[in-house]
């Protein structure tokens, strides 16, 4: 792949089992760089996300997220990719008869991890990165909302994703600790890790202004501005 280019997406057609969702889609993400992916419910940011994390396949077009050539992506290589981005969904998904630790333990053994100094190590960095590191030993249910989200940002960085993939992280989330969340994603952005953010909150985005991509009437539009 040429470039600093993390994602880079040519006249892409998207489709849900036949149904076209998004044609000649054209999007492109550099390194480091933070994105806001806007569009009412239905318009096709989940099914763009999909794209990228390999659970739909390209039918027309050229794409390629994280190194990988998503049309010749193949079942077998779908982990491996999936290890080289972060994904962080609205509903946490975090293992709740496991601590902190074996929750992000269990994700570095299922990636391929096997020394457990290095494992252990790892496990505090991501923590550290997330201001949690105290929490190392706490169930998901002794975590508030805003911690359990942190956590699970801890857990999309623990194989130094070049990109993390965010589908509404706030959705579930009040508005103070949802700009924590933000504030957050933004920083990891800047050591060097893109960042693509679904999201309908618009206080959010007129707070932390950035680049906006646009899922409207089956197209995706690169650099919108809020009006």
């Amino acid at each position: 792949m040429i470039g600093t280019s993390v994602i880079k997406l040519q006249n892409v057609d998207i489709y849900q089992q036949k149904h076209l969702v998004l044609r000649n889609v054209n999007l492109q993400i550099e390194k480091g760089e933070f994105v806001f992916l806007i569009g009412q419910t239905g318009s096709g940011k989940s099914s763009l996300l999909k794209i990228i994390y390999g659970d739909l396949h390209i039918a027309d077009g050229e794409g390629h997220a994280a190194g990988f050539d998503l049309k010749k992506l193949i079942v077998k290589d779908v982990p491996f990719l999936r290890r080289k981005l972060g994904i962080v969904f609205q509903d946490f998904q975090l293992l709740t008869d496991r601590t902190v630790e074996q929750n992000l333990n269990f994700v570095m053994k299922a990636t391929g991890w096997t020394d457990k100094a290095l494992i252990d190590e790892r496990i505090k960095d991501v923590l550290e990165k997330v201001g949690l590191r105290s929490k190392l030993k706490k169930m998901p249910h002794e975590l508030s909302g805003g911690e359990q989200q942190r956590i699970v940002i801890a857990r999309a960085l623990l194989n130094d994703p070049e990109i993390i993939l965010a589908d509404e992280p706030t959705g579930n989330l009040d508005p103070e600790t949802s700009e924590e969340i933000v504030m957050l994603l933004k920083q990891i952005s800047q050591s060097g890790t893109s960042v693509l953010m679904a999201t309908h909150d618009y206080h959010i985005i007129r707070t932390f202004p950035s680049r906006i991509v646009k899922c409207e009437n089956g197209i995706v539009h690169e650099d919108v501005s809020l009006v």
